[in-house]
């Protein structure tokens, strides 16, 4: 007989972390994806003391065009079905577009665009047999455009486009489908994006990971269909959508500039 996991992308470190810690927590067996074999093996080691679950890790860069074929091989040859997936793994990179590396940006959207795509393409029909879900992780990036993190913010508007129009289509199946969207989170997103705080987030405030993944999982179990953390970041989703972009992009371009230097 098969066992049914929840599958954690970007489960070394940050939210990832912390989804799997909880979904662990709540009787879930695991399967954990990440580059960091080092960070992978800590993490399964920590959960599997503390809970008794099954745990299990595939050390693998999902910008790799293969990458979900190869997680489905692995799990097909341990008798393992997802009933859980979450697309975490993800990153962004600061500066202007014409600026950055042209390689690093379209393996960014390979990240967290094709992947989370292709991952969700290749497991739903089990997760419709096992009347899970998909939380995908995205980010208030995904609101608006935002100049100086171009790319970063395309994908995440990809991300909430996507879950919620999935959503739609899969009502009558039975499963959740949620994105979880994030303001500013003390991970180290910002160490790999390229740069650090600014008044501006300070002033949002910074939830900790823990907190966001307890509230992800909370309205992911509820049925919700986007769930945002944090009273700060909704208010800033709510500006979002009243105030005209072209009164946005400039106070997003200066944040991040500032954060940059």
């Amino acid at each position: 007989m098969s066992r049914p996991v929840a599958l954690v992308t970007g489960a070394s470190s940050g939210i990832g972390e912390q989804i799997a810690r909880l979904l662990a927590e709540q009787g879930e067996d695991l399967v954990l994806v990440a580059r960091s074999q080092p960070e992978l093996a800590r993490v399964q080691g920590d959960i599997a003391a503390a809970t008794g679950r099954f745990v299990a890790v595939l050390p693998l860069d999902l910008e790799r065009p293969d990458a979900a074929d190869a997680i489905a091989a692995a799990l097909r040859s341990q008798a393992l079905k997802v009933r859980h997936l979450v697309n975490n793994a993800g990153f962004g990179l600061a500066g202007d577009m014409g600026d950055l590396p042209a390689g690093r940006q379209l393996g960014m959207v390979d990240l967290n665009c094709r992947a989370l795509l292709a991952l969700t393409l290749a497991f739903l029909p089990e997760i419709r047999a096992n009347r899970g879900g998909i939380l995908n992780v995205a980010s208030v990036a995904g609101f608006t455009p935002g100049p100086g993190l171009a790319v970063y913010y395309a994908t995440k508007a990809f991300v909430v486009s996507l879950t919620r129009a999935l959503g739609y289509e899969e009502r009558g199946n039975d499963i959740r489908v949620c994105a979880l969207c994030p303001g500013p989170v003390a991970t180290n997103f910002g160490a790999r994006a390229g740069f650090g705080g600014s008044r501006a987030m300070a002033l949002a405030g910074q939830l900790s990971a823990r907190d966001v993944a307890h509230l992800g999982l909370a309205g992911y179990y509820a049925g919700r269909r986007v769930v945002v953390p944090g009273l700060v970041t909704r208010l800033m989703i709510a500006v979002l959508a009243v105030v005209p972009t072209r009164f946005v992009l400039p106070v997003l371009a200066a944040a991040q500039r500032q954060r940059r230097n």
